[in-house]
C-alpha cells in the first residue's frame, strides 16, 4: 500500500513539473458561495478575486528530479529489502 502511494505521488509531481514547464503563469478564480438564486440563474457575474501564480524557475527542475528519484526508489525498495532478508548470519 505504501509503494503504491509514493508511486502516485511521484508520478503526480513529474506531471505538474511538466506543466510547470509549459506555463508562464496560473490564474486561480476563488467562486463566490452558492445560494439558491444561482441555481436559477446561472449567468450571474463570477468572482471579483483572482490569484496569479508564477512558479519559479527552479519548480519544474525539482519537482520532475523528486518526482523521478521517488519513482526509482519505490521500484528498488523490494530488491534491497529481499537481498537484506537473505544475507546469512545476520
Amino acid at each position: 500500500m505504501w509503494r503504491s502511494l509514493f508511486i502516485a505521488l511521484g508520478i503526480m509531481a513529474v506531471i505538474v513539473g511538466i506543466e510547470f514547464l509549459f506555463i508562464d503563469s496560473a490564474t486561480i478564480y476563488q467562486g463566490e458561495p452558492a445560494n439558491a438564486v444561482s441555481f436559477v440563474d446561472p449567468t450571474g457575474a463570477p468572482a471579483n478575486s483572482a490569484k496569479v501564480f508564477r512558479p519559479k524557475d527552479w519548480m519544474p527542475w525539482s519537482l520532475l528530479s523528486g518526482g523521478i528519484i521517488t519513482i526509482v526508489y519505490t521500484y528498488l525498495i523490494p530488491v534491497r529489502y529481499a537481498r537484506w532478508r537473505q544475507s546469512p548470519g545476520q
